[in-house]
């Protein structure tokens, strides 16, 4: 069971390595089942096809995830970061499932998971 504010939480932020060694961060939807956290990349147009988070998390897939919340009252801030290894999923029955949640969650359909 997660913690509630995990589960209310819409946007994560994710850290991957490129080449260089350089922190990659950009924010993320998420859904979350068991101990897999399934992120998503939307139908927006982008600069490349190629996406460097996507990318980077084959070449380097240790990834950082952090999941925040921020209010003028700083007694109710919080923040978890979530370390893990990625995989981009391309296919397959565990695909369709990420698919699923996220779509729970998000109301436009995602094209692939990681």
């Amino acid at each position: 069971m997660h913690d509630a504010r995990l589960t209310a939480a819409w946007v994560a932020r994710m850290a991957t390595t490129d080449p260089h060694g350089r922190p990659h961060l950009v924010p993320i939807v998420f859904a979350l089942e068991g101990d897999m956290l399934y992120s998503a990349v939307d139908r927006k147009p982008k600069r490349s096809s190629r996406l460097r988070r996507i990318e980077n998390a084959r070449a380097r897939p240790e990834v950082t995830i952090l999941i925040d919340h921020y209010e003028e009252d700083w007694g109710r801030l919080w923040w978890t970061r979530l370390r893990g290894r990625a995989r981009v999923l391309n296919q397959g029955e565990e695909r369709e499932r990420a698919l699923i949640l996220l779509t729970e969650r998000v109301p436009s359909v995602p094209q692939r998971t990681a």
